[in-house]
């Protein structure tokens, strides 16, 4: 990389290593994603193998879109934007690099180890406790470098983004670590110490909370920065902001119980998780809102920037999958939803069209910052993958809500004399259509994926040309 693109005071190297990372594993996520999709279609595509049969490859989907994209489009933007508003290098370059390498060995050993069915079988916390330990040493390190560099920053305040992105680290750490507590009995098998219904409590106050702070805190740190630096207008409500932060993170600690309703958990945990949940519309409301509302007298640039486009259209998303999330939390709502497509399409919702268009929409205000260039490579392409996403979004939600009203249907549905009106391979088959439709919309992403990618790979490549060039000599 050309010594001309690093930045006299801040790290950029590690950043742009970050962001690169966060197209590749974007494509590779869901690529697999598409292969599962494709795989409720036509079954046979499991090849009759161990290895890429539905039950190894689902994990491996999730990890890598959650963790290996999520993740490296997190530490990417948080080194990014607390360098910016602190005003400071980041804290300690060699640290920050190990958490560069570090979390990429930990993707690559997913990448080996869930095809082979070594996995805990928790959910998002698939690996096994040999792996668990470097990831807790990546992300103390990282914890170590983010807020170091806060404590020597620059500027008086600390902006919000900086809190949400803070909160997002030293909580994942603390989720991480709790429900991974396990008892080694070989180098590639573990057992929780936890037992029953507080092992499925763990985790579930794990799995909604990696929701929580992984893909919510996380994100809206970056929703706070890059949407009014794209908008060029302030953020809404500073205000607003701290109440929307402190809200969220006092509520969303509590929700994950609405996991568990129908199950052996004590009915008053799934009566708190239930009202949690319904408390948290608020907050996440006030924060969609507060971003919405910065586009106030910059609406017109929706017509002629489609960067701008990914991250409104994110906030929308964002408010619909946050609405749909408490009502779903509803016991009698829940009856019907649980265990059905709806819940895929409600992840989804908030995967694709929040997580995943924020963090693009992000990428693309970066990725030519980061190279030395104004814009990137094309505008044009930026457009095309936007209606790409978009759709390909709405396509997969909308045919996982209809697969999930027809399935919770079809399962209660009871003839006059007590049994049942439909077996479930009747329900297994009336879900087909709805199959087609995902593997759809989810071709689009991936195309989306790949158009990004030559996206960013044109604009590196036209950055080293420019700044390879002599310099011209003045008089």
């Amino acid at each position: 990389m050309s010594t001309a693109l690093e930045h006299p005071t801040y790290n950029y190297k590690v950043v742009r290593q970050f962001a690169i990372m966060t197209v590749v594993w974007g494509i590779v996520g869901m690529f697999l994603g598409v292969i599962l999709a494709a795989q409720l279609v036509w079954p046979q595509l499991n090849l009759d193998l161990p290895w890429t049969s539905f039950g190894r490859l689902r994990p491996l989907h999730t990890n890598a879109v959650i963790f290996a994209f999520g993740g490296s489009a997190l530490m990417a933007t948080s080194y990014y934007v607390v360098q910016r508003t602190c005003q400071t290098r980041l804290f300690c370059d060699k640290l920050a690099a190990f958490t560069f390498w570090g979390w990429q060995a930990v993707i690559l050993s997913a990448v080996v180890t869930l095809p082979l069915g070594i996995t805990t079988t928790k959910e998002y916390a698939e690996l096994e406790w040999p792996i668990n330990i470097l990831i807790a040493v990546v992300w103390v390190s990282y914890a170590i470098v983010f807020l170091m560099t806060i404590k020597q920053r620059k500027t008086s305040h600390i902006y919000v983004a900086n809190w949400f992105f803070a909160a997002f680290i030293l909580t994942v750490a603390v989720l991480h670590i709790v429900n991974n507590a396990a008892i080694p009995v070989t180098l590639t098998y573990s057992t929780s110490i936890y037992a029953g219904t507080i092992d499925a409590m763990v985790q579930w106050w794990y799995g909604h909370n990696a929701v929580g702070f992984f893909l919510t805190a996380g994100f809206l740190g970056m929703m706070y920065y890059f949407v009014p630096k794209q908008a060029e207008r302030p953020i809404y409500s500073y205000r607003l902001s701290i109440v929307h932060f402190w809200a969220l993170i006092m509520i969303y600690m509590w929700a994950g119980p609405h996991h568990l309703h129908y199950t052996a958990l004590p009915n008053w945990a799934q009566s708190l998780g239930m009202v949690m949940s319904i408390i948290l519309l608020a907050p996440s409301w006030g924060g969609m809102i507060n971003g919405m509302m910065t586009l106030s007298g910059a609406w017109h640039k929706l017509r002629t920037d489609p960067t701008l486009r990914f991250l409104v259209v994110a906030l929308s998303f964002y408010g619909m999958s946050t609405f749909e999330g408490p009502m779903m939390a509803v016991k009698t709502v829940n009856a019907l939803s649980h265990y059905t497509d709806w819940t895929i399409g409600h992840v989804h919702a908030g995967a694709l069209g929040w997580v995943a268009m924020i963090t693009i929409g992000s990428m693309y205000h970066l990725i030519p910052r980061l190279f030395g260039r104004t814009e990137m490579y094309s505008v044009g392409l930026i457009a095309v993958h936007f209606w790409l996403a978009t759709i390909g979004t709405v396509l997969y939600i909308a045919a996982m809500w209809v697969n999930g009203i027809l399935q919770g249907l079809m399962w209660r549905a009871i003839n006059p004399d007590g049994t049942l009106m439909y077996t479930f391979i009747e329900s297994v088959e009336a879900s087909g259509p709805g199959y087609i439709v995902r593997l759809i919309g989810g071709l689009f992403w991936i195309v989306g994926m790949l158009l990004m990618a030559y996206n960013v790979f044109m604009t590196v490549k036209r950055s080293e040309t420019v700044n390879q060039q002599p310099i011209p000599q003045t008089a």
